[in-house]
């Protein structure tokens, strides 16, 4: 028996009364399309990409990301004709979004001077010590501002020709509407925000100007994209954007866009984790938990980032270049497995599979002990990554014991990082998480709340992540001047959200808490092997 599709989809589409978000992940760019009701995903669309290392740098051909923003809106419009019989030509909004930090330098002409160089290099461990101790803050490695200075104190060639620096969500957006602006959030990831007045802490960039001086050929502030909150306006959809974004020339232009945010921004919206006293944990290449704060930290942790929610509230960030991408390895492994004795399962029968065997693991996961550094990993004092499974003649070698193994690892670093918060008396009254790993219920939801030793809820809404997350961003460009941001999600957004919340096991909170001990004293054998191999 066939449906016939819901009339209000047909029509919100036909009218334009929809939103179009726009998220390019680390392995994905994903597009989603929501109704007038926020809560309703009309359409998706996706694309897989993967970084590479080139020249000692991880980088995306910029190339692929057009042609990535092209397939993955192709396939959305797809979607949308295949569920409701119709191909979307406008939208009531739009909104980018995209992994945060990194380097994209421009010249006045606005072409790229050296290859992007994506948040997950950290080879700018001069600069970002010497920016720390300037700002009295503390500058991660991935910082945009990092990548900068670092080609400043490295007189790199293309260094005397910037006009222009940004986030791959920032460029995208002035690609699509001529406007050089940023989201207050992914801003944050580029430079120290003021509190108070919502944009670029001005002490902070007269103290780079007269570090730099004549290095660079314009003032920072001239450099850095204009900061904007959510809600604000930020440029309409170009001729030319259109055309970019739908090379068949069916999509008009016009089209209001939010301005754009990264992905610990979107993550927030999509987690309704943008009030103090909330945070969410959002894993996938990279592992990231955002706190949103009550009040600024006694002191500098170089644990801690300090950015802000999309509305520009303070947040503390734990940020963690590994994620899930050596769980997904393994994973990969037995995928093949399955294949190779004639009883082939997809992907995702085979992550539930074994993230279910994990529940029969020991809460200590028997002594075994998983690295899941592809990367380095600066919370952990590694500027290289070894992925490394450990054990020892006496550990409990079972299958559930090193897949618990390998999920505990996911989130070793991140537990490192949250302790930091803990011991500055950081409260939290909830604490969301997304992510594919999220997905089977009940396991890595569970032993994240272990991990951290407080209550974690996933809710339904999240699961098309950040792309949803974006796209509720631009859908509040109609709603700004009347609500808040937190006020829009909690009565537009989350109102009737069904959300799951799992308490902390006490046997999971004490075996965590001892994997964690050999975790940190096995850094010493990650080390090693950084150095060895």
């Amino acid at each position: 028996m066939s449906l016939q599709p819901a009339a209000s989809a047909v029509d919100d589409i036909r009218e334009a009364r929809t939103s179009l978000g726009i998220e390019l992940g680390s392995t994905r760019i994903k597009a989603c399309l929501i109704g007038s009701d926020p809560t309703e995903v009309l359409a998706t669309g996706s694309f897989a990409w993967e970084n590479r290392l080139v020249d000692g740098l991880w980088t995306y051909a910029i190339d692929e990301v057009w042609t990535g923003l092209q397939a993955a809106y192709a396939d959305l419009v797809a979607d949308a004709e295949r569920q409701h019989g119709i191909r979307p030509e406008s939208f009531g909004a739009i909104g980018v979004s995209a992994m945060m930090h990194g380097y994209l330098a421009f010249d006045e002409a606005g072409a790229l001077l050296v290859p992007f160089r994506t948040w997950r290099n950290t080879n700018t461990g001069v600069a970002a010590a010497e920016l720390t101790a300037l700002f009295g803050v503390n500058i991660p490695l991935r910082w945009s501002i990092a990548h900068l200075h670092q080609a400043v104190v490295d007189a790199e060639a293309h260094v005397p020709r910037i006009a222009g620096v940004n986030t791959l969500a920032g460029y995208v957006h002035e690609k699509l509407t001529g406007e050089r602006v940023l989201g207050v959030g992914d801003a944050s990831g580029m430079f120290p925000i003021d509190p108070a007045t919502g944009g670029y802490d001005e002490r902070m960039l007269g103290a780079y100007d007269s570090l730099a001086g004549d290095r660079l050929p314009h003032p920072l502030a001239e450099i850095l994209p204009t900061v904007l909150p959510a809600g604000a306006a930020a440029g309409t959809l170009t001729a030319e954007g259109a055309a970019l974004l739908d090379p068949t020339g069916a999509l008009r232009p016009g089209i209001p866009l939010c301005p754009p945010e990264g992905d610990a921004g979107t993550g927030m919206v999509a987690t309704n984790s943008v009030a103090p006293r909330t945070g969410n944990v959002s894993a996938g290449t990279s592992i990231f938990a955002m706190v949103v704060l009550e009040r600024p930290l006694a002191e500098v942790h170089h644990e801690l980032d300090l950015v802000t929610t999309p509305a520009g509230d303070a947040v503390a960030m734990v940020h963690c270049n590994n994620g899930a991408s050596e769980l997904a390895a393994w994973a990969g492994l037995f995928t093949r497995f399955s294949a190779a004795a004639g009883q082939a399962l997809d992907d995702d029968t085979v992550f539930d599979v074994l993230f279910r065997e994990a529940l029969d693991g020991d809460a200590d996961a028997g002594g075994l002990l998983a690295y899941n550094h592809l990367a380095g990993e600066p919370i952990a004092g590694l500027d290289a990554g070894r992925p490394l499974f450990v054990r020892t003649p006496d550990s409990a070698f079972t299958l559930a014991n090193f897949l618990r193994a390998q999920l505990y690892g996911v989130f070793g670093t991140l537990a490192l990082g949250m302790q930091v918060l803990t011991a500055e008396g950081v409260e939290l009254d909830r604490m969301f998480a997304h992510g594919g790993m999220f997905r089977t219920a009940g396991v890595a939801q569970r032993f994240l709340a272990g991990a951290l030793a407080a209550p974690v809820a996933v809710g339904e809404l999240a699961s098309e992540g950040g792309a949803w997350g974006i796209a509720v961003l631009a859908s509040y460009l109609a709603h700004a001047d009347d609500l808040s941001l937190s006020a829009y999600l909690d009565e537009r957004v989350f109102a009737a959200a069904s959300v799951s919340l799992v308490e902390p096991d006490p046997a999971d909170v004490a075996g965590f808490a001892s994997y964690l001990d050999r975790y940190r004293a096995g850094l010493a054998v990650e080390a090693a092997a950084v150095d060895s191999l």
